[in-house]
């Protein structure tokens, strides 16, 4: 099941319930280990993955995309309420290593009688344009995270 918001304010709010229990789904993305197996869109392999996962600790991802370009988005954890909330910034940094503009991203984790139902809030992005590349690459993420669950 999958619900998301876009409207013209730049933010963005993706919703999916997962067929598994909220400490598994919430450990899944605070574990290096295994995010490495599952965060990225759809075509995209994951080439390092560093999580320093506790409030002021840095992450850090590089990933080859199917036209063989290399992308690194980097972060600060800014909370984290196991298994409900888990809080950090966003940046992709340039071919030159100059970083773009940041974004606040919010999961939180909320148990239910079918799984776990993840809401993602991304904001503030300077454009609808820009917010609407984040839903594609976020939507490909969540469906390979329901991959990488299926098969625990």
């Amino acid at each position: 099941m999958s619900a998301s918001e876009r409207t013209d304010r730049p933010a963005l709010i993706l919703t999916r319930v997962f067929a598994a229990p909220r400490p598994l789904v919430f450990r899944a993305w605070i574990e290096p280990e295994r995010a490495a197996l599952w965060w990225g869109p759809q075509g995209f392999e994951i080439l390092s993955c560093h999580m320093d996962v506790r409030p002021g600790g840095s992450w850090r991802m590089s990933l080859r995309g199917p036209s063989g370009a290399i992308q690194i988005k980097q972060g600060v954890y800014r909370e984290i309420v196991p298994p409900e909330r888990l809080v950090f910034t966003w940046r992709w940094l340039d071919p030159a290593g100059v970083p773009a503009h940041e974004t606040i991203v919010t999961i939180s984790f909320e148990e239910q009688s079918s799984g776990t139902k993840l809401t993602l809030h991304q904001a503030v992005f300077e454009t609808a344009e820009i917010r609407d590349g984040h839903y594609a690459g976020w939507s490909g993420c969540m469906d390979r995270f329901a991959e990488y669950l299926a098969i625990l």
